[in-house]
């Protein structure tokens, strides 16, 4: 595959807060700890070595173990489950939803991006093992947000009732939805791949959790990807003692709102401000907010009530049934796994940039952030379309309004630049004006007026003939928007929106690898795939 990159910041799909992060602005230095390049992996390597106990790799490992029985793993991935044990291994981590059949495309660039980077490293620093993990956020709640996969501008959907934790959530009613996304798909090798991997996924697995590994492990396990599930009562048991701080003395609120009113006062949005408590109660059923008003503690919309001791002992004997909220899940994950990088979105790394004096308060070392691989794929034909459009990869990004304007302009037999008229409009008036400094302000007032009249004229000659050009050279207009509406669904970044089934489709076997091929995490800038 041909690849092209695009900074960023030229794609206008970034948030200036992202692009001023990637360019390292020293007004945003002090919401991280270190900047994700490749010489400061080393200092990152020994200071996490020193904090992260033996006995927390033996529960990983362990823990791990139990939730990879009765699953097939390849030889990669036994590998690097078995050297968690050993004090010179190191996890790159990436997380996400439990996306029905992924979600948009960007679930894949994101594990990519994480097994991509742990080979680099495992180069760089070859006496240490770097194990790619995808982080499961089975205990979400939001299941309108999971529900839905979009193929081919369909939205393939699963309805059912919804309440607590997706992670737990039986597969009855996936049946139904295979029937229409098999009908859809068509026929052919690819398509029957895909159709095979959704039936074993969802119709042979009874949790969401365990549908959504089984599918992870099958398109990245050769490459040694680790899969965890949090919901786990030995994992959560190592974070107890920072889940009572949060309960006593509400740690976290006291640490990340100061930080995220300094990001307001730079200018930049907050993307999660936190709770009082940032902690959630699970049972059969059930997520929802722990409160605490005068010395008790309440579960949100629930008769559940606590005295301070009673919720301690509840978190002592059944720690399982404590859930971190966006806030804390960070450093729930950091106390569990000897991690070095947490690979993500922009949103994401927009509220981790909000958590680095939490950490410090907690003596939990702060892992880098990294922006995860974004990609544009498109087909050779796709291509060659665009090529015979004159278009350049960067005009693809412009909003379709301002690529159709440019565009005519440059086609046009007609010149339909008005500066020049703008700047002999300008001249004239300069004359007026010095006549009006003669004699005084209100007829100075009636040359402006005058003047700004005239601007807007020609301004709206200007559109007027645009516009008529438009609707002469309608054809490179249709092709132009065509192209752009293949590529950029709704207006959004492809990667947003369009499922891995679709591209799985014309790739085929190969779509893994080239991703793997064509990916590096650490060039951050944007990636144009043309096969």
């Amino acid at each position: 595959m041909p690849s092209d990159c695009i900074p960023f910041r030229k794609t206008n799909y970034f948030s200036s807060f992202i692009c001023d992060y990637l360019d390292e602005k020293p007004e945003l230095k002090e919401f991280y700890h270190r900047f994700p390049k490749l010489d400061n992996f080393e200092d990152q390597i020994l200071e996490k070595q020193q904090s992260f106990s033996k006995e927390h790799r033996k529960v990983l490992q362990k823990s791990l173990v139990a939730q990879y029985e009765g699953v097939t793993i390849s030889t990669n991935t036994q590998e690097n489950l078995n050297s968690l044990t050993g004090e010179n291994t190191f996890t790159v981590t990436t997380g996400h939803q439990l996306n029905l059949f992924t979600g948009p495309l960007y679930f894949l660039y994101k594990i990519v991006s994480t097994i991509n980077l742990s080979n680099i490293l495992k180069e760089r620093y070859p006496d240490y093992d770097f194990v790619p993990v995808y982080w499961m956020a089975t205990e979400d709640h939001d299941f309108d947000e999971i529900n839905y996969f979009n193929f081919k501008g369909k939205k393939i959907q699963w309805n059912r009732s919804d309440g607590g934790a997706v992670g737990v959530f039986d597969t009855e009613g996936l049946d139904k939805v295979f029937e229409i996304f098999s009908s859809e798909l068509g026929a052919g090798r690819n398509a029957e791949r895909l159709k095979t991997l959704f039936q074993e996924a969802y119709l042979k697995h009874q949790k969401l959790s365990d549908a959504t590994r089984y599918i992870a492990n099958e398109l990245f396990g050769e490459y040694g990807l680790v899969i965890i599930d949090g919901d786990d009562k030995d994992l959560k048991r190592l974070f107890v003692p920072y889940v009572q701080r949060e309960l006593e003395a509400q740690v976290s609120y006291h640490n990340v709102l100061p930080k995220a009113e300094k990001l307001a006062a730079k200018g930049y949005k907050v993307q999660v401000n936190p709770r009082e408590i940032n902690m959630f109660y699970l049972s059969e059923g059930l997520r929802e907010r722990i409160i605490e008003k005068e010395g008790s503690y309440y579960v949100n919309d629930t008769d559940i009530t606590w005295s301070k001791s009673e919720i301690i002992k509840e978190l002592q004997d059944s720690p399982e049934r404590f859930s971190p909220n966006v806030m804390m899940r960070p450093l729930y994950q950091e106390v569990i796994l000897p991690n070095l990088c947490y690979i993500g979105g922009g949103g994401e790394l927009a509220y981790w940039l909000e958590l680095n004096d939490y950490f410090d308060s907690v003596e939990v070392p702060f892992p880098m952030l990294l922006l995860r691989n974004s990609v544009l794929m498109q087909t050779e034909k796709q291509a060659k379309k665009i090529e015979r459009l004159t278009v350049s990869n960067v005009e693809l990004f412009l909003k379709q309004h301002e690529l159709i304007n440019r565009k005519v302009r440059q086609i046009s037999d007609i010149d339909i630049n008005f500066n020049p008229q703008r700047e002999h409009l300008k001249e004239q008036f300069a004359g007026m004006y010095e006549l009006a400094e003669q004699t005084d302000n209100t007829f100075r007032n009636a040359v402006k007026a005058q003047e700004i009249k005239q601007l807007k004229g020609l301004d709206m000659l200007e559109k007027r003939l645009l516009k008529a050009q438009c609707l002469k050279l309608s054809d490179q207009v249709s092709r132009l928007t065509s192209i752009q509406n293949e590529l950029f669904p709704n207006y959004s970044l492809q990667e947003r929106t369009t499922n891995f089934s679709e591209m799985y489709l014309e790739y085929g076997e190969e779509l893994i690898p080239e991703l793997i091929k064509h990916l590096n995490p650490l060039k951050g800038e944007f990636i144009v795939l043309t096969k």
